[in-house]
């Protein structure tokens, strides 16, 4: 939308779901492109991405996410004089993984990306230093790396308000996958059950389907059986979801940088995660919430605890991520930043 008023010709390809109407309603062409979430059929993915930019000859391509940046990528070394932006929002199954096909195909990808991330006029937007070294050590040219933390948060809507009423809720609001430590969020809150502890433990979101890692809904359903966790499923307004929160969670083994988290210090939520990529981006040890380690849900229950018993650190913390949220990580940084690559690329 900001690229459409700063005076571009905006066209998005991708699934027509239940966004298509929006994306549509802003003013933006839709083309409805269909890319499965899964392996699929890489050639001829490819092919339908090398006929769309054939057809419709952009000067500039922004990619999102692996896939395809991957696809993409390939598909544009057919028209090398237009320029690409590619958003590699986390590298995760890369290098968090440990199935045996990950091990496989990991490494030829890693070259892959680094020899097609490396075109002359490509620039690669990295969310956090990690992930940019990790590229720097897999080949791709440092001139070409543009560091853009997120994609942002809106500060005039997502806004501080007071406490509600107890118990004390933890909420974790993520898909519902066993890397986004769903699990030793489960286990977390059967831990403080243990102690008599009257906090709710609440997970907001739905299974991926499509997602290898996703928890399975009848698991869901045993955990609300057992009364350890409350499932909200999906829900679209998220400032009303977050105020419902005193602890915002998420214990994930590996992110770009989560939009929940800076979603939740624009709220004022003092936040728990994990100590790593993506996630130690938003969230300083002490200052504005707590890092554990990750897999380790013990470590996260007495953290969580820490917070659950002190209303005081709660109020600090979440005033302390208020500050952060709007010094760095407000949407308007992240549109005129992004808006800086595409004229670059236009010079």
């Amino acid at each position: 939308m900001a690229a459409l008023k700063a005076g571009f010709d905006v066209v998005v390809a991708t699934r027509a779901r239940k966004y298509a109407s929006e994306i549509q309603d802003a003013g933006i062409r839709l083309i409805p492109f269909e890319m499965s979430r899964r392996v699929g059929n890489p050639l001829r993915e490819v092919i339908a991405l090398c006929l769309l930019y054939r057809r419709e000859q952009p000067d500039i391509v922004h990619h999102v996410a692996l896939k395809p940046v991957l696809y993409g990528s390939m598909a544009m070394c057919l028209r090398p004089k237009a320029a690409q932006v590619n958003a590699v929002a986390g590298l995760g199954w890369l290098f968090i993984s440990r199935s045996r096909l990950a091990r496989l195909v990991s490494p030829a990808i890693r070259w892959m990306l680094a020899w097609l991330l490396s075109a002359p006029r490509c620039r690669v937007i990295v969310q956090n230093p990690d992930d940019e070294n990790l590229l720097k050590q897999a080949g791709v040219s440092e001139s070409g790396l543009r560091m853009v933390r997120g994609s942002g948060v809106d500060t005039s809507v997502f806004l501080p308000s007071p406490e509600p009423s107890e118990p004390i809720c933890v909420m974790m609001a993520t898909r519902i996958l066993w890397d986004k430590g769903v699990g030793e969020f489960v286990e977390a809150a059967r831990k403080l059950k243990l102690t008599k502890s009257k906090a709710r433990f609440v997970l907001v979101g739905e299974p991926d389907k499509d997602n290898p890692a996703s928890v399975p809904q009848d698991i869901l359903k045993a955990w609300q059986k057992e009364n350890v966790v409350e499932w909200m499923g999906h829900c679209n307004d998220m400032v009303a979801t977050l105020k419902m929160a005193h602890v915002v969670c998420l214990p994930s083994y590996r992110e770009g940088l989560p939009k929940v988290l800076i979603e939740a210090a624009a709220c004022g939520k003092p936040i728990v995660t994990t100590d790593v990529p993506g996630c130690r981006e938003v969230v300083r040890d002490g200052d504005n919430g707590l890092l554990v380690p990750v897999r380790d849900s013990e470590a996260l229950s007495k953290a969580l605890l820490q917070l659950i018993e002190n209303s005081e650190l709660r109020a600090q913390m979440g005033k302390r991520g208020r500050e952060i949220a709007s010094v760095e990580f407000s949407s308007d940084r992240v549109i005129e930043k992004t808006l800086d690559i595409y004229k670059e690329l236009l010079e």
